[in-house]
């Protein structure tokens, strides 16, 4: 896969869906381009830990996605890995089927196309599945 590194690549991506799982959180963009080689970039917030973390956890990520990164790359997709601390605490086999499972699900049409060619919505939610309003706030005057 190639890899991402300019930031205005990582913000495209973040426009696109997500998917979270326990040990890190995969955005996925649909690009114009079909026949585009797969994209992934990596990211590790500082909330995370110092940079000795950081670093680990980054590496264990990539390297789970560079050993199936035939199977889970697929053209005209780009993909970044925001990694969360407890992807050090998975064992190496449940991270890898993690990822598996977030980039099958990343994969599924539900957001805008990088060209803007948005996806048939959703049917509007019935009258009876909305909450009762509540009124106001406790304890806030006007």
């Amino acid at each position: 896969m190639r890899r991402l590194k300019k930031r205005a690549e990582f913000l495209a991506v973040a426009r696109g869906s997500r998917s979270a799982r326990r040990g890190f959180v995969l955005q996925t963009l649909r690009l114009e381009d079909e026949a585009a080689g797969p994209g992934c970039g990596f990211t590790v917030s500082k909330k995370v830990g110092n940079a000795v973390v950081r670093n680990r956890v980054r590496r264990r990520l990539k390297e789970a996605i560079r050993l199936d990164a035939e199977s889970l790359g697929r053209p005209g997709f780009d993909h970044v890995v925001i990694g969360r601390r407890e992807a050090l605490g998975l064992s190496f086999a449940e991270l890898r089927a993690d990822l598996a499972g977030a980039f099958r699900q990343g994969r599924k049409d539900r957001r805008p196309r990088a060209d803007g060619e948005r996806v048939p919505p959703r049917p509007p939610a019935t009258e009876t599945s909305r909450p009762e309003p509540r009124g106001e706030t406790p304890g806030r005057t006007r």
